[in-house]
């Protein structure tokens, strides 16, 4: 017996509610740049500039206390956190402290963790540091023109692949549907002020490269059916592409959503972010194959005489079950 996902010959109308779907779409990547703009993002230190201190004890976590005892050092802005997560045992505590940038220093001084360490100690004698994270700012400058460099220069690349694997209207569609991912993965991070780092940015491509396949796969269906449906309406061909990938599409997002919710819960607190990112940049990336790219593409439009021969790339798995 095999479980489905999806029933065979589904016959959805996708585009029934579809001034609903793509006009929230749009609206939530509206407010997702207004949170860019006016909450910002919770940058880490990669980005920012200055200092990291993971802390570990036996001993309950007083940031109160902490705060005290690093107050005389002349930190500027120290911000200790505690950190939870259930991998944890009951009798580990974790806390990160996180300090600016030091005026006139690339990376807080040796001898300044050292003071540091000494402080927390006289507060818990068995505290301990795991580890010590420091990035100047001229590095962090580097850091976040790359991240923006490599994120633009990963979506003109697809626009470039899709117009030569298709036509400029499915590459359009493609990379509005792209925009659209990376821009509410941003404006959740701003809403929800989680840290974002590096780590992020590979998140934020790897959503790209998922995104983009689901896309392609629709797209190569539907090039397929234009074929084949010489006279259908282009609405309808959407239709019928999507329906008929549907269950590979949702049998793909279904099985890697599993791995990343146990790596949600399992991974720690270290990579929680990035698989955050992941999770969400998967269920919005399934989302905007469907009631994205392919409104775009219906609003565009596209021609009907075919004159290449299909080779059926990339739809040979479309057909399984889920």
């Amino acid at each position: 017996m095999r479980m489905k996902l999806v029933p065979d010959n589904t016959n959805f109308d996708f585009f029934k509610f579809m001034p609903i779907t793509f006009g929230a779409s749009m609206l939530a990547m509206v407010v997702s740049v207004v949170l860019f703009f006016a909450v910002g993002l919770n940058f880490g230190i990669d980005f920012l500039g200055g200092t990291t201190i993971r802390t570990e004890s036996p001993n309950a976590v007083d940031v109160g206390e902490y705060r005290q005892a690093l107050a005389p050092l002349d930190l500027g802005d120290v911000a200790i956190t505690q950190v939870f997560d259930t991998s944890f045992d009951s009798s580990q505590h974790v806390a990160q402290i996180r300090i600016q940038q030091q005026e006139g220093h690339e990376a807080i001084t040796p001898e300044t963790i050292k003071s540091l360490e000494a402080a927390l100690q006289t507060v818990d004698p068995d505290v301990t540091f795991p580890s010590v994270e420091s990035v100047g700012p001229k590095v962090s400058g580097e850091l976040v023109w790359t991240a923006v460099e490599a994120v633009a220069a990963s979506i003109l690349a697809v626009l470039f692949y899709i117009w030569l694997r298709f036509e400029w209207q499915f590459s359009v569609g493609a990379v509005v549907a792209l925009i659209h991912d990376v821009t509410l993965t941003i404006g959740i991070f701003c809403l929800l002020q989680i840290r974002f780092d590096l780590t992020i940015i590979a998140a934020l491509l790897t959503i790209v490269g998922y995104s983009l396949n689901d896309t392609v796969v629709v797209f190569d269906r539907v090039r397929e059916n234009l074929r084949r449906y010489k006279k259908m309406d282009l609405k309808e061909v959407l239709n019928v592409s999507i329906n008929e990938t549907l269950s590979r599409t949702m049998m793909t997002s279904f099985t890697t959503l599993l791995a990343l919710f146990g790596l949600y819960i399992l991974g720690g607190d270290v990579i929680r972010g990035f698989v955050f990112a992941m999770i969400w940049g998967i269920v919005v990336g399934t989302y905007s194959s469907v009631f994205v790219a392919s409104p775009v593409l219906l609003r565009l439009g596209v021609k009907r005489d075919w004159s290449k021969p299909s080779q059926g790339g990339g739809t040979q798995f479309s057909n399984v079950d889920a």
